[in-house]
């Protein structure tokens, strides 16, 4: 008799109680955090006008997609696609290599200055000097209206350092050791045997980079004044804002920005939905690909046996 076999008969009428209980309290949870985003979803489908009335709830009542056609012909949001897109892939690549590169050098006891270093990294994780300071650095260091301001201050952060360097810590010395008895330099060590060894904890920060650059808005809208700089996140902002306003003024004002008549039939709600859509399925797209990855680089250097 097999062990799976051995504990379906093991448990008892309690046991199974727990355990339906459990499944429809993840089940309620799960519903819970999804509807939301079907709900916008279904909105986003529907025509605005009518979607003004209520009474959508699973599917749409009446199927279009001039929400989607007038989203795509704002040359603005386009414009922040690119510059998104852009800066997602930049600043995660950067992101990536720059913190393993210091957390590897952290990871070892001999580097001069380490616990100095170290000391800075988790400061800085809880004290910081403001908005009005930081922007003040921005500027002196000429990062403002620039497209550099959204790659450059993101090269490090020290939750995600102390996560490679507990990984780095957890690979066999003998690695290094039989490399340097071969001739390697650590820079020779690093790029041809840890780094490929190390796909676990470097797609996890992947991740948290790419999801933090997609996501972000605050730096494009106190740090640039260009429109050809400005993100998606910030348009989507923009929109939710102007949603705010009177449907009417919004959905004229959306209307002319679309280049399309007023007799149209989306509105300022609809075209929110939409918006929201095509910026968050991007990735949500791409975390499949990352999944496997991300529980095994987050668990591994977290606790030492």
């Amino acid at each position: 008799m097999s062990a799976k076999n051995i504990n379906k008969i093991r448990k008892t009428k309690e046991d199974w109680a727990v355990d339906i209980v459990v499944y429809i309290i993840m089940a309620v949870v799960f519903l819970a955090c999804l509807y939301p985003f079907y709900y916008s979803l279904v909105i986003s489908f529907n025509e605005g006008i009518d979607a003004s009335r209520g009474g959508i709830f699973f599917w749409p009542r009446k199927f279009t997609l001039e929400n989607y056609q007038a989203v795509f012909k704002d040359e603005n949001l386009l414009k922040a696609y690119g510059v998104t897109i852009s800066r997602t892939l930049i600043g995660t690549v950067s992101s990536v290599l720059f913190t393993a590169l210091f957390s590897y050098a952290l990871a070892h006891k001999n580097l001069m200055g380490r616990r100095f270093y170290s000391m800075l990294l988790i400061i800085s994780m809880y004290f910081g000097g403001g908005l009005i300071p930081y922007f003040i650095l921005i500027k002196k260091i000429y990062l403002m209206n620039t497209f550099w301001v959204y790659i450059i201050p993101s090269l490090l952060s020290a939750f995600n350092a102390i996560i490679m360097m507990n990984f780095f810590r957890e690979l066999p010395a003998e690695l290094e050791e039989s490399a340097k008895i071969d001739g390697a330099n650590d820079v020779m060590i690093f790029f041809r045997i840890i780094f490929p060894i190390s796909k676990p904890v470097l797609a996890t920060i992947a991740l948290f980079n790419g999801v933090g650059h997609w996501n972000a808005w605050f730096d494009s809208a106190y740090y640039v004044t260009d429109k050809s700089l400005k993100t998606v996140a910030f348009r989507l902002m923009e929109l939710v804002n102007q949603a705010n306003l009177t449907s009417v003024s919004g959905a004229d004002a959306l209307s002319q920005r679309a280049g399309t008549m007023a007799a149209q039939t989306f509105t300022a709600e609809t075209i929110r939905m939409a918006t929201m859509i095509v910026v968050v399925v991007p990735i949500i797209l791409v975390y499949p690909f990352l999944q496997k990855y991300f529980v095994k680089g987050i668990m591994i250097g977290s606790v030492k046996g």
